[in-house]
């Protein structure tokens, strides 16, 4: 038996829509189905992320915010995630809609090609001990919580770069430079340059640029004032007092996105931001 994960935003109700078709058409093609997403599907598995069994392909029906939630459970066992798109495009999923009954194709004959994403490893250390770890694959950001502002003082490679009184501070992979980061006015990085985006939101300086540094590197931040918010992927949460250090590096784990066939980066910044390629001539 062929298991597959469906996940689905099921506040979309185009996304349940197309579970729905997906569901019936990959129960005729042998596949026996599970989700996680809070939804009722005709001849669908809901299971806790525990209980899944061993999944071939994970299929994701929703933006880029449920790749983010579905990556939370394939990354372990290294499961493709294949994000259909529904008209929103985004940067994790298809760049072209696609007839669901292609993705079934695609995914019943193994003909789908596999994109490995690289992702970050965070922690954070309060006197001296480590209080909580993880990863992301977008971004990990140390931001204000309650107050108009939050010191910072950013360490690269055991080397002071600078302090800043500002929003927040951005660490972003090549995957995240089209997220968070972009919004924040970072440069946007194809998926496969190995590097790391680092910079500072809204500072009170006279240098507050976007740093690109080597996945070699070990990123430290420190928290100066009274207190912080840590978060990765807006995902996981840690509040952060004076004196905590957030420690970042590029993580030894990657996240397998799917794609029907070899797409590249450049049509899908493009298809995202409807840039002017008008009168182009090239083939």
């Amino acid at each position: 038996m062929r298991n597959l994960l469906l996940v689905c935003n099921p506040s979309r109700p185009q996304a349940v829509e197309a579970a729905q078709k997906l569901a019936q058409d990959f129960k005729a093609s042998g596949f026996q189905l599970f989700t996680i997403s809070d939804i009722s599907i005709s001849g669908v598995t809901n299971c806790t992320v525990d209980a899944l069994p061993a999944l071939e392909v994970g299929v994701v029906l929703g933006g880029d915010g449920t790749m983010l939630r579905a990556a939370e459970v394939t990354r372990t066992q290294q499961i493709p995630l294949l994000g259909v798109n529904l008209g929103h495009v985004g940067f994790l999923a298809e760049v072209e809609k696609v007839s669901l009954d292609t993705v079934v194709k695609a995914i019943t004959e193994k003909s789908y090609v596999i994109d490995s994403r690289m992702t970050l490893n965070y922690s954070l250390i309060r006197d001296g001990v480590e209080i909580a770890s993880g990863w992301a694959l977008n971004e990990v950001t140390v931001e204000r919580q309650h107050a108009t502002m939050v010191e910072l003082f950013l360490e690269i490679d055991g080397r002071p770069i600078s302090r800043w009184g500002c929003d927040g501070l951005i660490c972003a992979t090549p995957t995240g430079s089209t997220a968070y980061a972009f919004s924040a006015g970072g440069p946007v990085l194809w998926p496969e340059v190995d590097a790391l985006v680092v910079l500072p939101i809204s500072a009170h300086a006279l240098f507050s640029r976007p740093l690109v540094i080597s996945t070699q590197s070990q990123i430290v931040v420190r928290i100066e004032s009274d207190q912080g918010l840590l978060s990765a992927d807006s995902l996981r949460n840690f509040e952060l007092i004076q004196g905590d250090r957030v420690q970042i590096t590029k993580d030894a784990g990657v996240v397998s996105l799917a794609h029907l066939s070899n797409t590249l980066f450049s049509d899908r910044l493009v298809a995202k931001f409807k840039l002017p390629i008008q009168g182009w001539r090239g083939e």
